[in-house]
């Protein structure tokens, strides 16, 4: 990418290292005036699985799913961080020996939510543009208003919904 947001996301990626479904950075730095970020290979996302399975899964791999789904947005919630563009395919399967082990991506758009020293929350907002993937936004993202770790929730809820149904009402 030609553009510094990368580094950006480098950062946040540096800040949840370590973390179950973080993938592990292996590099961030400028070639020839390109950001790179090199990251782990990993396996297809939820939205290429899901249609690779006919857009329907069953209940009980949705379950499975959203279990390891909460894991990974709360990991990043204790972090201070909230994502703000949960989705389908921001969430992939690793490959190898973590083939059963769900990784979250896409840090572009991930925001501080509370100072990581006096834990004081962000101010509330309104006003704002929509942030994130019109189709799982929250209802106050769509109304502007400064999201925080519930949108999130809410948008997880959505993507779940999508999994269960085969598509959004």
């Amino acid at each position: 990418a030609r553009h510094p947001q990368l580094l950006y996301e480098s950062k946040v990626y540096k800040i949840l290292q370590g973390g179950v479904g973080i993938p592990h950075i292996r590099f961030y730095g400028i070639e020839r005036d390109y950001h790179c970020l090199v990251m782990d290979l990993l396996g297809p996302s939820l939205e290429d699985l899901f249609n690779f399975c006919s857009r329907r899964f069953t209940m009980k791999t949705v379950l499975m799913l959203a279990d390891q789904m909460i894991g990974r947005i709360e990991y990043m919630h204790v972090k201070n961080f909230i994502h703000r563009d949960i989705k389908p395919d921001n969430f992939l399967m690793g490959i190898g020996r973590h083939c059963n082990k769900l990784f979250i991506i896409d840090f572009g758009l991930a925001k501080k939510y509370r100072d990581s020293r006096t834990r004081i929350h962000i101010p509330f907002r309104d006003n704002k543009n929509l942030t994130g993937t019109a189709r799982y936004a929250s209802i106050n993202a769509h109304m502007g208003i400064e999201q925080s770790r519930r949108d999130d929730m809410e948008s997880l809820g959505y993507v779940l919904m999508y999994f269960n149904r085969g598509n959004l009402p």
